[in-house]
């Protein structure tokens, strides 16, 4: 029962979501103007009824003065009563012993009632009922008159309702009708935005051209549609410019490092072949030259594996958690060292505690110190600084080297950008692009400037978090309150 009872509203609901929205608005509007209609009619048939019914009594009571004042001068048995049908209304007299006298030829009325007969004799005021016949309805009048009553009667006439209901009925059809039209055509008027706007974004997702901005369509929530479309249409240029620049600058990057290693394996491949290895490239060259492979492998790699990291769409899938940041700088540090040996570190690290993914933020941390560790001279150790300033935890990378020109300051975090000075040494030019895209992410900023020993300062901000609670800890048989 309960399941029948619910598949027909589930039911509906699935047609009506499966209808166009220029349908939906059709069939509101002829609903809501056959609602109107309906409500009016009977509005309408109950003020339509109740003033016909009070014309009618107050007719009945004027016609029933007059014959009582009548029978008051002639007497109940003797009055003349008016004929049938030349008055336009049925009339009868109650004698005293409960008989009446009607005109000649008027059909019978409705026995008297015995309130009637209690007004005749004396008992009651006046009465005004309803009171059905053998075919017909009748409103009936009674009144006192000499020593009995005088009734004047009407038949309860339906007609102007019953003409009145016929003509909203078609005039509510017609309204229906009407309304249905209207309806479709300002759904279409309305809808002829949402048309335009659909046909420009299929037209887009055809052609995939980016650059056709959906001209705009007024005001309101359309406009507000369209700008949506088009900034989501905008951000989707930048994101395919990007990537077409970050394959075209791959390419310029991979090309040298390629080519060199190519050409020096085509040069052992050509020596081998010629059995002239061991004479050609003496143990000395030969040993410099597999250095100088393995170096260019390597480079290669990292650059492979920087290129994924920084085409990626977030930083990583890692989940952000509450950290100490110092934690994350000395575990920077300790890859640093053991990726370099022969580099120096110096670290003053203090407990502040950020909102982060610990993951990338060590590979910003460790890209920092790995672009330090190339300009810092053998005996000047890079200094790494981590302190609380305010609501920041600041994070301080300078080396005691050169320095970065002015010039090349503003485009030192782009991607592959290499100034004249750096091109000489290893390195892909993705580093700090990376540290800049780690710390946007986080909510922080970076900046470049010169250190206190002539070289390059690197400081990253990041918002600081409040530490996480101390938890209580309790040896055995210890009593908490006590505490």
């Amino acid at each position: 029962m309960s399941r029948s009872t619910g598949r027909g509203p589930r039911r509906f609901t699935r047609w009506w979501r499966r209808r166009s929205l220029r349908t939906r608005m059709t069939v509101i509007a002829a609903t809501a103007i056959a609602a109107s209609v309906f409500v009016s009619f009977q509005v309408a048939t109950e003020l339509l009824g109740g003033e016909l019914r009070d014309a009618a009594e107050n007719q009945l009571r004027a016609d029933s003065r007059v014959l009582a004042a009548d029978a008051e001068r002639a007497g109940l048995a003797r009055v003349q009563l008016p004929p049938y049908p030349g008055s336009g209304r049925l009339v009868r007299v109650i004698l005293a012993d409960g008989s009446t006298r009607t005109p000649a030829g008027q059909p019978a009325l409705p026995p008297v009632s015995e309130a009637a007969g209690r007004v005749a004799q004396g008992v009651s005021a006046d009465l005004m009922e309803s009171r059905d016949g053998d075919d017909e309805g009748y409103l009936v009048y009674t009144l006192r008159a000499g020593d009995g009553a005088v009734q004047v009667a009407r038949l309860a006439d339906d007609g102007p309702i019953n003409q009145l209901g016929f003509g909203m009925l078609v005039l509510g059809l017609l309204c229906v009708a009407g309304g249905a039209l209207v309806g479709r055509a300002v759904a279409r008027a309305g809808l002829a935005p949402i048309d335009r706007l659909t046909a420009a974004a299929v037209r887009v997702a055809q052609t995939r051209d980016l650059d056709a901005a959906i001209p705009d369509e007024g005001g309101g929530e359309i406009r507000r549609l369209v700008q949506s479309i088009n900034d989501m249409l905008a951000a989707l240029r930048e994101s395919r410019q990007a990537q077409r620049l970050l394959a075209e600058d791959a390419a310029h990057e991979l090309k040298t490092p390629l080519t060199s290693l190519r050409l020096n394996v085509e040069l052992l491949i050509r020596l081998d072949r010629r059995g002239t290895l061991n004479s050609a490239l003496p143990a000395e060259s030969r040993t410099r030259l597999l250095n100088d492979l393995g170096a260019q492998v390597a480079e290669l790699s990292t650059l492979a594996a920087e290129l994924t990291d920084l085409a990626r769409g977030d930083i990583s899938d890692e989940n952000t958690e509450l950290l100490d940041f110092a934690d994350v700088v000395v575990a920077a540090v300790t890859r640093a060292r053991s990726r370099k040996p022969g580099i120096e570190v110096a670290v003053d690290a203090n407990s502040v505690w950020v909102s982060g993914r610990p993951a990338a933020l060590q590979r910003a941390v460790l890209n920092l110190i790995d672009n330090a560790g190339k300009w810092s001279p053998a005996e000047q150790p890079v200094q790494v600084r981590l302190r609380a300033e305010g609501r920041s935890a600041v994070l301080e990378v300078d080396d005691a080297g050169p320095g970065i020109d002015v010039a090349d300051v503003p485009r030192v975090f782009d991607r592959f950008y290499r100034a004249e000075s750096a091109r000489a040494l290893p390195g892909s030019g993705l580093g700090l692009s990376i540290v800049r895209r780690v710390v946007d992410a986080h909510g922080g900023r970076v900046a470049v400037a010169r250190s206190a020993r002539g070289g390059a300062l690197l400081r990253v901000e990041l918002p600081a978090a409040s530490p996480p609670a101390p938890i209580a800890r309790f040896t055995a048989g210890e009593d908490p309150a006590v505490r």
